[in-house]
């Protein structure tokens, strides 16, 4: 092989080498820029306690129009 030769296999190997790792630092910088913005999945719902709030909240809503109040 001439010298020419071996210096274009040579520069050729580091380019598409640099190639490579650019495609793959930015596939990584897009796997985690999806990871980093994926919403996570709303808590699961309480029913009880749901209930339980609202049971209470409309009993308070009672006391404060003196529902109660007028039967004594």
């Amino acid at each position: 092989m001439s010298e020419k030769k071996k210096i274009t296999a040579a520069i050729s190997a580091v380019m598409s080498y640099l190639e490579e790792e650019a495609a793959a630092a930015a596939m990584q910088a897009a796997a985690q820029e999806y990871n980093r913005t994926a919403p996570s999945p709303p808590p699961p719902a309480r029913f009880w306690g749901v209930s339980g709030r609202q049971a209470q909240m409309q009993m308070r809503n009672m006391m404060q129009l003196k529902a109660f109040h007028r039967l004594r």
